[in-house]
């Protein structure tokens, strides 16, 4: 492939870092993309630090900042404050909340596929597609 394709959600990255129910299917789409393909919002960043810390899980937040957020494969998004005038229209529009709005933002942005496992942008125009949607 070759190329930024995948905004990875918040909760994709949080079910392999807490090893949750669905914790093969986001290590097998994570060992199989590429890190150039893949994207993430410093929110998500910020979000995963908030649940990582408020767990007592500091050691997980650390393993994922040194082979995440310092792959420089990884694309970080931020968005700035013109793209965040625009948040409250997509919440309006898509009926999102804020960070699934922040999220749809980032994506439709740089023409990005979301990949996560919140039902809430399947009624989006955009829509989502799981980690295993993403290796069939």
């Amino acid at each position: 492939m070759g190329g930024l394709i995948y905004l990875v959600d918040t909760n994709v990255w949080l079910e392999g870092l807490l090893q949750q129910e669905r914790v093969k299917e986001v290590q097998s789409f994570l060992e199989q993309v590429a890190a150039s393909e893949l994207a993430i919002t410093e929110f998500s960043i910020y979000s995963i630090g908030i649940v990582t810390i408020a767990l007592e899980k500091t050691e997980i937040f650390e393993k994922f900042l040194s082979d995440i957020v310092s792959n420089p494969a990884i694309t970080k998004i931020l968005l700035d404050s013109e793209d965040l005038k625009k948040l409250i229209s997509v919440h309006k529009k898509q009926k999102l909340d804020f960070d699934d709005s922040y999220q749809y933002l980032a994506a439709e942005k740089h023409n990005l596929t979301i990949v996560s496992f919140d039902t809430h942008f399947d009624r989006t125009d955009l829509k989502r597609k799981t980690p295993a949607e993403i290796l069939k």
